[in-house]
């Protein structure tokens, strides 16, 4: 034996039949609250912003590279600290 039962009902319909809260009210707050979170996060991922927190930490690890690879050149050349007297 089988049996078929079909109910034609909205969602609210439904959730009233059944007893189960309304969340709309909470869900339209919450999804508000996100579409602001997620606005201001994206006007600090503006890419002129990004660059201007991150260039000046950039800066100044390329600036010691520079002066590390300097140093090395100029020590590796025999620059005028590193005179090594004759051997002869």
């Amino acid at each position: 034996m089988k049996i078929s039962i079909d109910i034609d009902c909205t969602p609210e319909e439904a959730r009233t039949f059944l007893g189960l809260p309304d969340v709309q009210p909470m869900q339209t707050a919450l999804v508000g609250e996100l579409e602001k979170r997620l606005r201001a996060n994206m006007e600090q991922m503006d890419t002129e912003t990004m660059m201007r927190t991150w260039l000046p930490v950039g800066m100044q690890g390329l600036e010691q590279i520079q002066k590390m690879f300097w140093s090395r050149l100029a020590g590796a050349a025999g620059g005028p600290g590193d005179v090594k007297p004759d051997s002869k």
